[in-house]
């Protein structure tokens, strides 16, 4: 009852709701060095929140699987142009975005199988590290010069890995977002995390910090996830967000039917929890007043009739 209760409250509050503009572009990279944690589904499904409520927002899909291409039904079979040609061959991004069809505003910048071969191509390459920031920084002013909107945001999904695509996402953002599965092995890997972050701080990119924690895939009647969610809030009180992101057959369903759950079925409790997370985001880095400042991210409350 109490479940159904917070998702009426979330669709009265967010019915129709337009979230601020951040004073810059915010680029946000979302990631963690274990798989399954809810990478690609919360790129996506943050994206097309952001994207629902008045904002311009880009996707970079800089995994090899392509999942976020996927879920936001855009065109990333061999050949089709990619994020590969931007990182290998320097072609514009401009060339190779797409817009999400079933989001205005939404656009992405798909990855092909292709894109699993770029680890080792980029090797011998000048400016390893940070060919994807020099490409992104060309679209965004291409963007300014030819009287188009500014982005907002850009999410980078990357993949379970510490390779040079993961650099180079960690090298093009200001901000990242790391999801965690409310499970005890999520806490190892957040660990890990932080000092890879910390080396990219040192080395690469100074401006580089973790603004936002989400906690996804959680389930209020296990003691473990409750556990999981106090000591991470414990820890990281500004960095996670109030909102809490459920297990959820919908959100698990969106992606076979190539879409976010914010479309496929906006009144579910996974896609207000994504609503609501973004929100805060929006709202946080709004009176920051400039993207380089700690967001928060959100822990998520699970709902019988979505299992």
């Amino acid at each position: 009852m109490a479940e159904l209760q917070l998702d009426a409250r979330r669709r009265i509050e967010l019915r129709g709701r337009q979230f601020p503009r951040p004073a810059e572009t915010r680029v946000v990279t979302v990631a963690n060095q274990k798989g399954g944690v809810g990478k690609t589904t919360t790129t996506v499904n943050l994206a097309a929140a952001l994207a629902q409520s008045g904002l311009n927002v880009l996707v970079l899909d800089n995994d090899p699987q392509g999942n976020a291409s996927t879920a936001l039904g855009i065109e990333h079979r061999a050949g089709t142009p990619s994020i590969y040609e931007v990182l290998v061959e320097g072609a514009p991004i401009a060339e190779a975005v797409q817009e999400s069809p079933d989001v205005p505003n939404l656009w992405c910048l798909p990855a092909t199988i292709d894109l699993s071969g770029a680890e080792i191509e980029l090797v011998s390459m000048v400016a390893r590290e940070t060919r994807l920031r020099s490409a992104l920084d060309t679209y965004l002013q291409w963007r300014v010069d030819n009287g188009m909107e500014r982005i907002d945001y850009v999410f980078v999904d990357c993949p379970p890995s510490l390779g040079l695509l993961t650099v180079n996402a960690f090298v093009v953002a200001r901000e990242v977002l790391i999801p965690i599965q409310c499970e005890y092995y999520a806490l190892e890997g957040l660990s890990q995390l932080l000092k890879t972050i910390q080396l990219i701080q040192a080395h690469l990119n100074p401006d580089l910090h973790v603004s936002t924690i989400l906690l996804t895939m959680y389930d209020a009647r296990t003691n473990l996830a409750q556990q999981v969610a106090a000591e991470v809030r414990e820890h990281f009180p500004d960095r996670t967000l109030r909102t809490t992101v459920p297990r959820s057959v919908r959100i698990s369903e969106a992606p076979s039917y190539g879409q976010t759950v914010m479309t496929y079925d906006a009144g579910s409790s996974g896609a207000l929890a994504y609503l609501e997370a973004a929100r805060e985001i929006a709202e946080r880095g709004a009176a920051a007043g400039t993207p380089t400042t700690p967001t928060s991210v959100t822990a998520a409350s699970g709902t019988e009739e979505d299992r």
